[in-house]
C-alpha cells in the first residue's frame, strides 16, 4: 500500500505521517510539501532514514510536479492536509488560501483521476460550518449543518469540500471528506494558540488573548484525529463527509489559564488584545455518524492531552526554538536537498 500525504512536514500531516509508520509495517508513505513558512523538516526528523518514507518537496498546485510524482509513484491512497491554514494570515493576504487550498486541491484531484487511485481523503475543518452562539450549548455541528464561512480561510476550505464533492459526482472519485475541530499535540506550529501560550508563558512574556477569551472551541488530541482519518480511508464509506470532534469544550481564556497552572506561572502575564475581524464564537462538534458507522471514540480527554503536550513542548524546546529563531527553515538544505 502507498499513501501520499500532502503537507505532511506540517502540524497535523506530520503526526499523521509517524502515526501511519508506526502502526503499518507494509505501508510506504510518500510526504508532499512545499515547506511553506508551516512546513517544517525537523518534524519528520525521526523518520527520515526509514525506507518505507519519501519526502518530495512539491507545492500542490503545482501540475507538473504533481503529476511526476503520481506517474513515478502509483499511489493507492491520497490524504490531502497540505493547505494555508491560518485565519489571521487569511485576512492579511488571502489570494494565497484561494492558490493552495482552492486549487491545490483541484490538481491533487486531477492526478488521481488520470492516474488512478483507490481513494482520495481531505482533510477539510469545521470552520466550514461558521460558528454557535455561546447562548446555545445544546447546538452542535453536524454533518448536515450548512455551510457558512467567516473567513478567507474558512471560505476557501468550504470551496475545496464543495469541488471535492463535485469530483465525486461528476467524475465517480472515490472521495471522502473529514471536518475536525482544532487540534493541538506535539509538533504544533507556535504561531497558533497552546504552542504559543506554552513558549510565551516559559519565557514569562505576556499571553495574548483576544477579546475577552470567551470564544469556545472543541479541542481534539492530535493522534485521535490520526487514529479517525485511518479508519475514514480503509472503511468510510466513498462520497461521505465525516466530522471528528473530541467533546473537549473550552474557552480560549479557560485553556490559557490551564497551561499557566501546569507551568506554575501567574495568570498576571495575559493580556487582552483587540479581537480580530470576524472572530466565530463557538465550534462545538457532533461525532455521532464517526461513532456509529467506524466505532471511532477520541482516546483523550483535554485534561490529559494538555499535560502531555506540555511535557512535549519542555522536552522538545529546540523544536519550537529553531521555529521561533528562523533556523528551521535551514533544515531541508543542511540535511535533505539531494537525497
Amino acid at each position: 500500500m502507498k499513501i501520499i500525504v500532502t503537507g505532511g512536514a506540517g502540524f497535523i500531516g506530520g503526526n499523521f505521517v509517524h502515526y501511519m509508520l508506526n502502526k503499518y509495517n507494509d505501508y510506504d508513505i510518500i510526504c508532499l510539501d512545499a515547506l511553506t513558512y508551516a512546513g517544517n523538516m525537523e518534524t519528520l526528523e525521526p523518520v527520515m532514514h526509514n525506507p518505507r518514507f519519501k519526502f518530495y518537496k512539491a507545492d500542490i498546485a503545482d501540475r507538473n510536479a504533481v503529476y511526476e510524482i503520481f506517474e513515478k509513484e502509483k499511489p493507492n491512497i491520497v490524504v490531502n492536509f497540505a493547505a494555508e491554514s491560518h485565519v489571521d494570515r487569511s485576512i492579511d493576504n488571502p489570494s494565497i488560501f484561494l492558490q493552495t487550498n482552492v486549487l491545490g486541491t483541484g490538481v491533487l484531484m486531477d492526478a488521481c483521476r488520470k492516474y488512478g487511485i483507490d481513494r482520495y481523503h481531505q482533510v477539510s475543518t469545521d470552520e466550514v460550518y461558521g460558528d454557535l452562539p455561546l447562548d446555545r450549548p445544546d447546538l452542535f455541528f453536524t454533518e448536515t449543518t450548512p455551510l457558512h464561512t467567516s473567513s478567507p480561510y474558512s471560505a476557501s476550505k468550504a470551496s475545496a469540500d464543495l469541488l471535492v464533492q463535485a469530483y465525486h459526482r461528476t467524475f465517480k472519485l472515490p472521495v471522502t471528506i473529514s471536518r475536525c475541530s482544532n487540534n493541538y499535540g506535539p509538533y504544533h506550529f507556535p504561531e497558533k494558540l497552546i504552542p504559543l501560550m506554552i513558549a510565551n508563558a516559559l519565557y514569562d512574556k505576556e499571553l495574548p488573548v483576544y477579546g475577552k477569551g470567551e470564544n469556545v472551541r472543541d479541542w481534539l488530541y492530535v493522534e485521535d484525529h490520526c487514529s479517525a482519518i485511518d479508519l475514514i480511508i480503509h472503511k468510510g464509506r466513498v462520497g461521505e463527509v465525516y466530522n471528528i470532534g473530541g467533546h473537549n469544550e473550552k474557552t480560549n481564556l479557560e485553556v490559557v489559564k490551564i497551561i499557566l497552572k501546569e507551568l506554575n506561572k501567574s495568570e498576571n502575564l495575559i493580556k487582552y488584545v483587540t479581537d480580530r475581524p470576524g472572530h466565530d464564537m463557538r465550534y462545538a462538534i457532533d461525532p455521532t455518524k464517526i461513532h456509529t458507522e467506524l466505532g471511532w471514540l477520541p482516546a483523550t480527554k483535554f485534561e490529559d492531552g494538555i499535560k502531555k503536550t506540555i511535557k512535549w513542548y519542555l522536552d522538545n524546546k529546540t523544536w519550537w526554538q529553531n521555529i521561533i529563531n528562523g533556523e528551521y527553515k535551514n533544515y531541508y538544505e543542511r540535511h535533505y536537498k539531494g537525497r
